[in-house]
């Protein structure tokens, strides 16, 4: 159980100043939870468009695919594939929001020059080719965002539980404190304002004998 404070002027202004940090302190985490639940929100809005975009992608450059294997053979489409430019490394950089780093993928962007002769192959080939290498940046954007919401979910988790803490323990007792020694210090200031009119009553009775 903690101690009770002495009820002093002192005392108050420690109980005050605490209870102005403690309300400064739910304000602010206050303020990050909803600003990182609206980050949320548009993050999760953006990943659900992806994972559409994803499966368009991936539907149409498996169709242009199969079509170049049925034009071209299954045996010179792998052939040229094997030809294409290894894929390049990405670099991970990040970004911060109310404190919270969240990822970002640095890579660059493709650029359509085929390493094989475009007699060789078919518009489908060409298409499938095209739209799996969009695939690959969406992929990673995904992939970013995916990252991101795991992050921002468990910041926020966080930021309700600090802010619960405040509201329901902290604020409450440092009020309750506040209100005590405020009692305490007015039932003293009129206890001495009696003991003090007393005083002065009885020595006007003195004066008087």
């Amino acid at each position: 159980m903690a101690k009770k404070l002495t009820a002093t002027k002192a005392n108050l202004m420690k109980v005050k100043d605490s209870l102005a940090f403690a309300e400064k302190g739910y304000g602010l985490l206050d303020k990050k939870r909803t600003v990182l639940i609206r980050e949320m929100m548009s993050l999760n809005n953006r990943a659900a468009e992806i994972q559409k975009e994803i499966e368009g992608k991936f539907q149409k450059s498996y169709e242009s695919l199969t079509m170049a294997s049925v034009t071209m053979g299954w045996e010179a489409v792998v052939d040229i594939s094997k030809s294409m430019p290894k894929e390049e490394e990405y670099i991970m950089g990040y970004r911060s929001v109310m404190g919270v780093e969240i990822p970002e993928v640095q890579y660059k962007h493709f650029n359509p020059k085929h390493s094989f002769s475009l007699y060789e192959t078919t518009v489908a080939f060409d298409e499938a080719y095209l739209e799996m290498d969009q695939m690959r940046e969406l992929i990673y954007e995904l992939a970013e965002i995916e990252t991101s919401l795991y992050r921002l979910a468990k910041e926020i988790k966080k930021s309700v539980k600090r802010a619960n803490a405040l509201e329901k323990i902290q604020i409450p007792k440092y009020e309750k404190a506040k209100k005590e020694i405020q009692n305490e210090l007015e039932e003293k200031e009129r206890d001495d304002f009696f003991r003090l009119k007393r005083m002065k009553g009885r020595e006007e009775n003195d004066g008087n004998a």
